[in-house]
């Protein structure tokens, strides 16, 4: 009895033991976690947000004052960023970051808006579209380990089923904890259904360009990738080196806004403007582009809008549009995981 009594002693000194290990574990780890978070990868763990200074102004919560001015439109660095023309825009109020799935989540709530992606494909406007092509989907980023056919874009982007916005990776993936990431795979009227239920709209072109300057002058043919923004570092698309701690899409506001307040209008994801895309600047009585003759728009250019800011998967060695003045035109019905949007509201006064 007496050996039993000091075997189960030393059973009772062990777990006694154990507990205490784990229990200061537990309180280092609450009381030192904010030591411990610097010393992990710098990489920005998805399900968490970045801190946004607090909204100074309550007419237009999550949007800031941009004035009115006269600019230079356009850049020299790809021949449809051209020629740069003069502009004029009237002050307005925009989003001061990028719609996120968070507040695009409120607006499918409320409504029970279903998104471009998420229905079948408009088989009249594109009759010659595979059977695999058809199906609901967007077009996602998949970084290959190596390039066997030159500049193929099919080695990195790839038409997913079941791809739209709740899945912008694909159907096995999901927005869960990624509340504060801009929403992506967004088309013109998905974007312009949203501004609506707000009683906003989709900025012009100039308005977006403007903005984005943030009251900065023209600096045309200037290439460098710039440091405040979620960019491609390396060479793209085999390897993206992270020192700006993003492997894809950043939370919104996790660099600094530019001299007007507002965040992210370059990198992270590009963003969908109200004009049509035509590949140059027209000096046409300063008119936008979804005012000029249709007879100046190649036919395949029809259905193109124009997308602004570049994204994350912009780079030295591709796509150098990490710039205000540069453009690309964007399928009106074809939704992709690198494109999002912000809105604006027109209104006399500040």
């Amino acid at each position: 009895m007496k050996q039993l009594t000091l075997v189960a002693g030393r059973k009772l000194r062990r777990w006694m033991a154990a507990i205490l290990v784990v229990s200061i574990a537990m309180v280092a780890i609450i009381f030192l976690r904010p030591q411990l978070a610097s010393l992990l990868p710098t990489t920005i763990d998805q399900s968490i947000a970045c801190s946004l200074p607090p909204d100074k102004q309550s007419h237009h919560p999550g949007m800031v004052w941009v004035p009115d001015g006269k600019f230079t439109i356009g850049d020299t660095v790809y021949a449809e960023e051209g020629p740069p023309q003069p502009r004029s825009v009237s002050g307005f109020w925009m989003d001061r970051t990028e719609v996120t799935n968070s507040e695009f989540s409120e607006f499918v709530a409320a409504t029970g808006y279903v998104t471009t992606a998420e229905r079948p494909v408009d088989t009249t406007a594109h009759p010659d579209l595979p059977p695999e092509l058809r199906l609901p989907g967007a077009v996602v980023f998949a970084s290959p380990t190596e390039l066997l056919r030159g500049g193929d874009v099919r080695q990195w982007w790839k038409y997913q089923p079941g791809a739209n916005w709740r899945h912008p990776d694909g159907p096995a993936s999901s927005i869960v904890g990624r509340d504060a990431l801009p929403v992506v795979a967004i088309t013109v009227e998905d974007a312009q259904a949203y501004a609506k239920w707000k009683g906003h709209e989709l900025p012009t072109e100039a308005e977006w360009e403007w903005a984005a300057r943030g009251g900065q002058a023209a600096d045309l043919g200037n290439v460098e990738q710039p440091a405040q923004a979620n960019t491609w570092q390396g060479r793209f698309p085999v390897k993206n080196q992270l020192t700006d701690g993003h492997q894809g899409l950043a939370p919104v506001g996790c660099f600094d806004s530019n001299g007007y307040g507002l965040y992210d209008m370059i990198g992270n994801a590009w963003e969908i403007t109200r004009d049509r895309f035509v590949p140059f600047h027209d000096a046409r009585d300063n008119a936008p582009p979804d005012q000029i003759p249709a007879v100046a728009r190649p036919d395949s250019l029809s259905n193109q809008y124009v997308i602004k800011g570049g994204s994350y998967l912009c780079a030295p060695n591709y796509c150098m549009r990490y710039r205000a003045g540069a453009r690309q035109g964007q399928e009106g019905d074809l939704a992709t995981g690198h494109v999002g949007f912000r809105t604006m509201l027109r209104t006399a006064t500040k």
